[in-house]
């Protein structure tokens, strides 16, 4: 009885194991930087791609899962999930800077309290959130009456506003889009938000703008909105990316996104 003959198709002409290779620092040749990002983001990891493409600089991120409806109770329930998704980060990865990429969610729970579960996991790692960064960000433009631009219900708008007041900012301007679905918030449009940034950065009353949520799309058109009011604008992505950046000692002027990324730590 003549064997069974493989067919033509499943024959392995070449076959090699234990080939040579080398190693290098990975893609973090020059940082490697840890996101917590809200399980319904749909924005940050684009606009974080986009200003820092090319920099030596790795970015980890693990999804943390929260309510699609954005009221203060709903923030607060993110407590108990920060430690978990923290842990989710590859342990292996030495990391700098690990960031909590909600802005409502940080101040409703506290950013002292972020770091401290944050570091519960990660010790060494430096941490930051969007109202850290955004302080930090309007300081280092010399911006000190904020034009406030988010999407928010009047409750948390209230509260951010009180919480920035209380940091040293003065806020005499305001705007929202009053929305509290974060999948609606993520598709507002660049021209929405260039609009609104020039209706209430316009004013005189204020010297810089600040739009918060980390939903809504600024980076990439935050030097233009610059050019047609004249003043410094950041946003929770725009400020984050940027002190995350700074924090790692990344120091590096990255045209094409506004003042800030030409500023250093104040």
């Amino acid at each position: 009885m003549s064997a069974i003959q493989p067919a033509e198709s499943d024959r392995l002409d070449v076959d090699l194991e234990k080939l040579p290779f080398e190693t290098d620092q990975g893609i973090g040749s020059r940082a490697a930087l840890g996101l917590l990002v809200l399980e319904t983001d749909q924005t940050i990891e684009d606009e974080f791609r986009a200003v820092w493409p090319d920099l030596g600089v790795a970015l980890y991120a693990a999804r943390l899962h929260n309510d699609v409806q954005i009221t203060p109770e709903t923030l607060l329930e993110m407590q108990g999930l920060i430690e978990p998704t923290t842990q989710l980060l590859p342990f292996m990865v030495d990391l700098s800077v690990v960031a909590f990429a909600c802005t409502s969610g940080a101040l409703v729970i506290g950013e002292a309290r972020v770091a401290e579960l944050i570091q519960r996991v990660r010790p060494n790692a430096k941490v930051t959130d969007p109202v850290t960064a955004a302080i930090a960000a309007l300081n280092a433009t010399g911006v000190s009456r904020v034009a406030l631009l988010t999407p928010y219900l009047r409750p948390i708008n209230l509260r951010l506003r009180s919480a920035l007041m209380e940091r040293g900012l003065r806020i005499p301007v305001m705007g929202s889009f009053n929305e509290s679905d974060d999948d609606v918030v993520a598709r507002i449009t660049q021209k929405s938000l260039l609009d609104a940034i020039v209706k209430i950065g316009s004013s005189p009353a204020c010297d810089g703008v600040f739009v918060s949520c980390t939903s809504l799309r600024v980076m990439r058109i935050a030097e233009q909105a610059e050019a047609l009011i004249g003043k410094p604008v950041t946003s929770s992505n725009h400020a984050l990316a940027w002190h995350m950046l700074r924090l790692a000692g990344i120091h590096d002027r990255i045209e094409g996104f506004g003042r800030l990324y030409r500023s250093g730590l104040a």
